[in-house]
C-alpha cells in the first residue's frame, strides 16, 4: 500500500514538472529571444590540479560554444544574432547525485527529480536567471583518464558534464558541454551507443560528401569525425563541428 501511494505522488510530480517544462521548452524553442545558458565549475575529484584549473577559466573559456550557436542558426537562416548567452558561474562546492547505475524506471524517474532538486538548491548566480544550466565535473586528468559519461535533461533543461582541468582538452571539452547543451533543448544522440561511431546518414556532418571518407567535422550529436567506415576521431574543438539538419530539425530551425 505504501509503495503505490509512494509510486502516485512521484508521478503527480513528474507530471507538474513535466508541463512546466513542456511550456519551457516551447518558449525556448522558438528562438526569438536569447538563452542564457550558466556553466557551474565543480572540483569533482578535490585535486589540487582541478582546484587550480577552475581558477584559472574565465567566461571567455566557454565563448566558443556561443560562436558555434550564432554561426550555426546563422546558416540555417534564423535572425536572432545572439541565440545563446554563455554565462560562468562561481565554483560549487558539491557534486549533483549520481545516476543509478542499472536502475529500473521509477528509480531513474526519482534521480531525475534529486538531480533537479539539487541544482536548484545549488544554483546561486546572480547575474541572471538561467534557461540551461550545465554543471561542469572537472577531472584530474592523469588521475582519471577516461570520464564517466556526461548527460543533459531536457525535463528542467539541465546538464551533467564530466570534463578534463586541462588547458590542452579546453576545446574538447567545450564539444561536450555544447552537446549536452543541445540534449536540454531535446536534440538525440546520433551515435552507436555501444562502438561510439556516428550514426549514419544523421551523425555525419557531410551525409553526402563524395568520397565520403574522410570527414572534415563532427556533427555535434555524433560526436566524432569519421575518418573511415571503423573509425572516428574526437573532435579538438567546436571549430571542427556542425549541427546537422536531423539536429536542426529537432531544435525546429528546421521544418
Amino acid at each position: 500500500m505504501f509503495k503505490a501511494v509512494r509510486v502516485t505522488i512521484l508521478l503527480f510530480i513528474l507530471v507538474m514538472v513535466g508541463s512546466v517544462t513542456w511550456v519551457t521548452k516551447y518558449r525556448a524553442l522558438k528562438w526569438d529571444k536569447t538563452l542564457d545558458v550558466v556553466i557551474y565549475p565543480i572540483n569533482a575529484d578535490k585535486s589540487d590540479v582541478s582546484r587550480a584549473y577552475i581558477t584559472s577559466l574565465s567566461r571567455d573559456t566557454f565563448q566558443p560554444i556561443a560562436s558555434l550557436m550564432q554561426g550555426e542558426t546563422k546558416r540555417y537562416g534564423l535572425q536572432n544574432n545572439e541565440p545563446v548567452n554563455v554565462w560562468l558561474a562561481p565554483e560549487i562546492d558539491a557534486v549533483p547525485p549520481t545516476p543509478p547505475a542499472g536502475g529500473n524506471v521509477f528509480s531513474i524517474m526519482a534521480w531525475s527529480l534529486k538531480l533537479r532538486y539539487w541544482a536548484s538548491q545549488h544554483d546561486h548566480f546572480e547575474r541572471t536567471k538561467p534557461n540551461i544550466r550545465l554543471f561542469a565535473l572537472f577531472h584530474d586528468p592523469a588521475r582519471t583518464p577516461v570520464l564517466a559519461h556526461s548527460l543533459g535533461l531536457e525535463k528542467g533543461m539541465l546538464g551533467v558534464a564530466n570534463v578534463f582541468a586541462s588547458r590542452r582538452q579546453a576545446g574538447s571539452n567545450n564539444v561536450v558541454l555544447a552537446h549536452e547543451m543541445l540534449h536540454t533543448l531535446g536534440a538525440t544522440d546520433k551515435y552507436d551507443l555501444q562502438t561510439t561511431m556516428p550514426i549514419f546518414p544523421d551523425g555525419y556532418a557531410e551525409p553526402n560528401k563524395s568520397p565520403l571518407f574522410p570527414q572534415e567535422s563532427a556533427e555535434l550529436m555524433g560526436g566524432r569525425i569519421p575518418v573511415s567506415e571503423k573509425r572516428a576521431e574526437i573532435p579538438d574543438d567546436l571549430t571542427q563541428c556542425v549541427v546537422g539538419a536531423a539536429t536542426a530539425r529537432e531544435l525546429k530551425w528546421l521544418k
